[in-house]
């Protein structure tokens, strides 16, 4: 563990006046504005040498403010080495490519193995702290079956970057899905608010009431890549399934398995909205590509943003795994 770091500045004539903790996250770049002032009411904050605990008081001119940032504190998750597939790592941040199975953070159920661990371990010693925890900072997450990009802070200030920026939708995200039947139309969007079920709390439902109801904006826009055989119980023209392109304008939970059921598309082998086990492509499967598919057909393939940090814009690709490929094989014989 690193020992604690001293960020010493002197007050100049243009600094007096400001609030404390807006002139120490201007100084210290690598601290967000609310880790400072956690730290500033811990005591952590000396004005020449006197302690100082209140985050807004104001700066004087020629006072040297001394800021001590304690060593994190160790993470609760054990570190597990755990092989990842890392897209792209610099100080500020990691993008990694999430295998299905995997959950991304620890919790009822799913208190080893998570992405979580696997990045405490990796990253061990290159993690600044997110408050104060020596923790990767996960600001968005996949489902657990769901394979695929994602991108994680190592310090404060990329947190609070990333943060900002899905909050203002200013992040690309490209899935590709397989879905029984086809959209119609085949391209469009799905612009239809979500909130918990009533019936179901792990499930997210799409609700009518968009004023003062308890769901949130969500936004899904399609595009069909491919279409695959004819359905049995429907007239000609309509493939039993197709390759979806889903591209998030939001990112509710689980908003892709959540639009494509609500149009009449369900995810292949998702098991909460797929309504069960699609039979007509079970009796099509003369092998074990369909039968052992076990989970929903979604991807993560592109991830695009701008670097919260070094303000570089990046972009990722990752190709569909090999059980996908594999469904998709089986499609394509139909």
């Amino acid at each position: 563990m690193s020992d604690e770091t001293v960020h010493d500045f002197t007050a100049t004539g243009e600094d007096a006046g400001a609030r404390l903790d807006r002139f120490l996250a201007d100084k210290a770049a690598d601290l967000s504005r609310s880790r400072i002032k956690a730290l500033i009411e811990a005591g952590q904050l000396t004005a020449n040498g006197t302690v100082l605990t209140d985050p807004s008081a104001k700066v004087a001119e020629g006072v040297t403010y001394a800021l001590t940032v304690p060593p994190p504190e160790a993470a609760t998750p054990e570190p597990e080495d755990i092989p990842l597939d890392i897209l792209f790592e610099d100080d500020h941040l990691i993008v990694v490519n999430k295998p299905a199975g995997m959950t991304v953070h620890p919790a009822a159920g799913n208190w080893t193995g998570t992405l979580v661990h696997a990045l405490l371990h990796h990253c061990k010693g290159s993690l600044s702290g997110i408050g104060g925890v020596e923790r990767p900072g996960i600001v968005h997450r996949i489902d657990k079956d769901t394979s695929g990009i994602l991108v994680v802070a190592k310090t404060d200030k990329a947190h609070q970057g990333l943060s900002k920026l899905f909050a203002k939708h200013d992040i690309e995200r490209v899935y590709i899905a397989y879905v029984r039947g086809a959209p119609s139309p085949r391209a469009g969007t799905v612009d239809a608010p979500l909130a918990r079920s009533n019936a179901d709390r792990k499930k997210m439902a799409v609700i009518k009431a968009r004023e003062g109801g308890p769901g949130k904006d969500a936004v899904t826009h399609y595009r069909t890549l491919a279409m695959y055989g004819r359905d049995p119980k429907k007239p000609i023209g309509h493939p039993i399934a197709a390759k979806v392109e889903c591209t998030l304008e939001t990112g509710r939970t689980h908003q892709i398995r959540a639009h494509m059921a609500h149009i009449g598309c369900p995810l292949l082998g998702d098991p909460m909205y797929g309504r069960g086990r699609a039979q007509a492509l079970l009796n099509l499967d003369d092998g074990r590509d369909f039968r052992d598919f076990r989970r929903q057909a979604l991807h993560a393939a592109v991830l695009g943003f701008v670097h919260p940090i070094t303000k570089e814009e990046l972009r990722f690709e990752a190709d569909i795994p090999a059980d996908m490929t594999r469904l998709e094989g089986f499609l394509e014989t139909l």
